[in-house]
């Protein structure tokens, strides 16, 4: 049989996700038959300040209409808990660091993180013919099913399939844009988008983010000066890497700007006065405009020589807020004290206001600092060209002030992000956390010997024991906070977080979708044990994760809870269940009977039990034990709804 998500995705179309996003945001425009009522809307539209009719235009490439169904469809893959990290030195942790397709952790991340992320940073691949970007997703249908999704043509569906395993810019646009329309959707309201390109795929990526977040909602182009030697075989030297920036609603936006802005530096803030409310600079006394209520007179009491504003300028203040200034020794008459007044700034008046970041950044390092930085900590040059913590802590500056946010990259690499997460956290006391995500790319190709070749990028981090990024991503963050703690020992905030959760996000196994498609849910007995086919034993990866482990995992995304929400194991009997959030109770494994069904009802019953929902893994029940449960729950004078899901 199919599971939920299959019969799912085989009615996604490409403005699946676009609908769906509609019918929330606007369900009055939608009818009993779930259409789209477009008179309707046309009709609210017809205003002088609406044309329909736009004169704009839209980027297109081959594989759009495919990308934009990516988008939609839903996960195929279930999250494997790593125990050994999660039940050790991640327990306390509210980090998180997924290994797998970044896409499908974008697919689960939309139930239990949609409109919750503060800021989202990626440095995807630029696509240059030079940085290893091959197209990875496989187009996932067979020749018919894509002309059927998409109405295509033979040579149509060639000149689809055609771009995978290519450094195009069609097949870059196809990678990028269902990642970023699922991004878009994690953006809190006041959430905020950096992503780093150079010029290969800047305007490209560029056009693809106006159209998903709305030219309206562009920020800024921040351009970084990211190497300081000249390339002499070049026509001109590339020095430098851009970070675009997209708000998640630009009116909201607007609102936070105040607190967009980079902390306050105490430079040209001095005491020479050894003032005891601190350091001070001197701000001119006299503002814009002629007003005649602000001009007047001010003597200099050292000299008595009198002053007036500059021509087309008036003070700041009245003579009566003037006498007051000067009473309180706010007011300055230059260094020697024989010029005209000046008004005293206290850093500590102005530093909650900081300043507005420019477009052109030169003093947050370079990649060579990058580098140096993964040499000191691993001692060899694992990455080329990684980004340095010190230009992802000032985009973190800039778009957090260390009040929980949530910081989330898709494109972990080394994990500069959570590096720089924790630093800025250990400075200024903060409690930012982040989200990692790394595709296990290996640093070795097996020969036709079966034999393990180091790749040409990875021959360094291979030798080292790293067979994959992830592996080198996740001992980053560790090495890193090892590092943290032993330099604030003494000043890190209660609470410093220095640590993650670790999960794995993977298809099952052919055999365990074997079981899957052969299972007949009327059959009286269950020949298969479907649980342990996803364990993290079955699956063939690291973990010490059982099958209920993983499914239930999957599931707290799905539903929309947290990876930390609160769980009480419930015994019926030898059976455990678990109940999250006092909210749903979850029945995975095998071993549910009618002992089982008449405990569940009688704790129900007595209320000694409070659920909403009773969620069970089908697979595990036969269809006698099934009918028996949903009979008894539908006669409880309370009313929990039962979820089968397959």
């Amino acid at each position: 049989m199919k599971t939920d998500n299959e019969k799912y995705n085989e009615t996604v179309q490409p403005n699946t996700a676009f609908l769906n996003e509609l019918k929330e945001k606007l369900p009055e425009f939608f009818t009993k038959e779930d259409s789209f009522d477009l008179d309707k809307f046309r009709n609210l539209l017809k205003d002088k300040n609406v044309n329909e009719l736009s004169e704009g235009y839209q980027l297109d490439f081959i594989g759009k209409d495919y990308a934009r169904r990516q988008a939609g469809e839903m996960s195929s893959t279930v999250i494997v808990p790593d125990e050994k990290q999660n039940q050790g030195e991640g327990k306390n942790s509210k980090n998180l660091f997924f290994t797998g397709d970044n896409l499908e952790v974008l697919r689960h991340l939309q139930n239990n993180y949609q409109n919750k992320i503060d800021v989202i940073y990626i440095d995807p691949p630029y696509n240059t013919g030079s940085d290893g970007f091959v197209y990875p997703d496989n187009f996932e249908y067979n020749d018919d099913q894509l002309k059927n999704m998409f109405g295509l043509d033979d040579d149509q569906v060639e000149r689809l399939k055609s771009i995978q395993g290519k450094s195009s810019h069609s097949a870059w646009l196809t990678f990028m844009y269902p990642r970023l329309s699922l991004a878009k959707k994690l953006l809190s309201e006041t959430g905020t988008m950096f992503i780093s390109i150079d010029d290969n795929e800047g305007p490209n990526l560029k056009e693809i983010c106006d159209e998903l977040f709305g030219e309206i909602n562009f920020v800024s182009n921040i351009i970084w000066n990211s190497r300081k030697s000249v390339s002499n075989d070049a026509i001109i030297s590339l020095n430098h890497n851009a970070t675009l920036i997209y708000s998640k609603n630009l009116q909201v936006f607007n609102n936070k700007k105040d607190g967009f802005k980079l902390p306050l530096s105490k430079d040209g803030f001095n005491n020479p006065d050894n003032d005891s409310r601190g350091v001070w600079k001197a701000d001119p006394f006299d503002s814009p405009g002629i007003r005649p209520n602000l001009t007047y007179k001010i003597k200099n009491p050292n000299t008595g020589e009198e002053y007036l504003p500059p021509e087309g300028r008036c003070w700041r203040t009245g003579p009566n807020e003037y006498n007051q200034l000067l009473n309180d020794h706010r007011i300055v008459f230059g260094k020697n004290g024989t010029s005209k007044p000046q008004l005293k700034r206290f850093y500590s008046e102005v530093k909650s206001k900081g300043q507005t970041a420019k477009s052109i950044w030169d003093d947050v390092g370079t990649t060579t600092d990058g580098t140096r930085e993964i040499q000191r900590i691993f001692g060899e040059k694992l990455f080329s060209t990684p980004k340095p913590t010190s230009l992802i802590k000032k985009i973190l500056k800039l778009s957090t002030n260390g009040n929980s946010e949530i910081v989330l990259d898709f494109f972990a690499g080394s994990s500069t992000t959570a590096d720089a997460v924790m630093q800025l956290n250990a400075e200024d006391g903060g409690h930012r956390k982040f989200i990692m995500v790394q595709l296990p790319e290996k640093t070795y190709h097996t020969n036709k010997d079966g034999k393990e070749e180091p790749t040409k990028g990875g021959k360094v981090a291979y030798e080292d024991g790293f067979k994959s990024i992830d592996q080198i991503s996740r001992e980053r963050i560790r090495r890193a906070a090892k590092k943290i703690y032993k330099d604030n020992e003494l000043t890190l905030p209660k609470g410093y977080d220095g640590s993650f959760k670790h999960y794995r996000v993977v298809k099952p196994i052919k055999q365990t979708l074997e079981d899957i498609e052969d299972f007949d849910p009327n059959n009286t007995n269950l020949f298969t044990n479907m649980v342990d086919g996803f364990s993290s034993q079955s699956l063939e990866i690291a973990g010490d994760s059982t099958g209920e482990d993983t499914i239930f995992t999957t599931w707290l995304a799905k539903d929309g809870y947290s990876f930390d929400a609160n769980v009480e194991e419930i015994k019926f009997g030898n059976y455990t269940a678990h109940q999250v959030e006092n909210n749903r109770l979850y029945l995975i494994n095998e071993g549910w009977g009618a002992a089982q069904t008449k405990g569940l009802l009688n704790q129900l019953g007595t209320h000694q039990l409070e659920v909403q929902s009773v969620v069970l893994f089908g697979y595990s029940f036969n269809v006698a034990g099934l009918r028996e449960l949903e009979n008894g729950l539908k006669q409880l004078d309370s009313k929990v709804t039962l979820i089968k899901r397959y």
